[in-house]
C-alpha cells in the first residue's frame, strides 16, 4: 500500500499541477486560443462512431476495472452512479477538425476510479474498451488531468446512444477519439497498447495544440 501511495499520489499530483498550469481545471477558458489550430467551430454536436451502436439496459450495464490494480471491481449501473461525481463545462475537438464549446457533462473524475481500485506501481497505461470493438490507449497521468471523467449524463440528461451511452470517457484535453464511446471495460496496464485509431495510423497521444492527427 506504501509503494501505491508514493507513485500513485506522485503521477496525480504531476497531473493537477500540469493541468493548473495550463488552466484546464473545470469550465475552460482559454481566451483567444480557445481553438485548437486547424479547427473549426460547430453547434450541431455532431456523431461520429465505427458504425454500431450496441443498445444496452441499465440494469444489464457493467463496468469492469482490471489489470495492475489492487481492488479490481466491477461496477453496476448503481454502483457507478454512486461514486463521487462531477458536473463540467467543457470544449470538445474532434480529430476530423471540428470543435465545439461549452458542452456541459457529469460523471465521475477518472481520479476517483484510481482511488477505488488502487493502482499498483506497475499501472503505466489506461486501456479502454467499448461495446463496439473499439479501444484506445493513454498514459494513467493524462487520465488523471482533472476533467477527465466516465461520463453517464450529457446536458443533464442520460448520455444518449447516438453520444456513446450510457457511459463513454472524456479526455477533453486531447482529441475526441481517445475517450471510448460505450464503455464497456477499463484495464490498468504495464505495457503501452495502441487501440483501434493508433493502428490504423492516428497518433498516440492526440493533443489538439499540437495538431497531433497521425503518427
Amino acid at each position: 500500500m506504501a509503494e501505491y501511495n508514493k507513485r500513485y499520489l506522485g503521477v496525480k499530483r504531476a497531473a493537477v499541477d500540469r493541468a493548473q498550469a495550463k488552466g484546464e481545471t473545470g469550465t475552460q477558458e482559454r481566451g483567444e486560443d480557445r481553438l485548437p489550430p486547424g479547427q473549426h467551430l460547430t453547434t450541431k454536436f455532431p456523431i461520429l462512431d465505427l458504425g454500431y451502436k450496441p443498445p444496452i439496459r441499465l440494469e444489464e450495464f457493467t463496468l469492469p476495472i482490471t489489470g495492475e490494480v489492487e481492488n479490481p471491481v466491477t461496477l453496476d449501473w448503481p454502483a457507478l452512479t454512486a461514486l463521487p461525481s462531477v458536473t463540467r463545462t467543457l470544449d470538445f475537438h474532434c480529430v476530423t477538425r471540428w470543435s465545439q464549446y461549452d458542452i456541459t457533462w457529469k460523471g465521475v473524475p477518472f481520479a476517483a476510479i484510481c482511488d477505488l481500485v488502487k493502482p499498483k506501481e506497475s499501472a503505466r497505461f489506461v486501456l479502454q474498451y467499448g461495446r463496439d470493438g473499439y479501444s484506445t490507449n493513454l498514459p494513467l497521468e493524462e487520465m488523471l488531468m482533472p476533467d477527465v471523467m466516465v461520463a453517464y449524463e450529457l446536458e443533464g440528461e442520460p448520455v444518449p446512444l447516438d453520444h456513446g451511452g450510457p457511459v463513454r470517457i472524456l479526455v477533453p484535453h486531447l482529441y475526441a477519439w481517445k475517450g471510448s464511446k460505450f464503455l464497456n471495460g477499463i484495464v490498468f496496464s504495464p505495457v503501452d497498447r495502441p487501440g483501434f485509431w493508433e493502428v490504423r495510423g492516428y497518433h498516440n497521444h492526440g493533443d489538439p495544440w499540437k495538431e497531433e492527427r497521425f503518427g
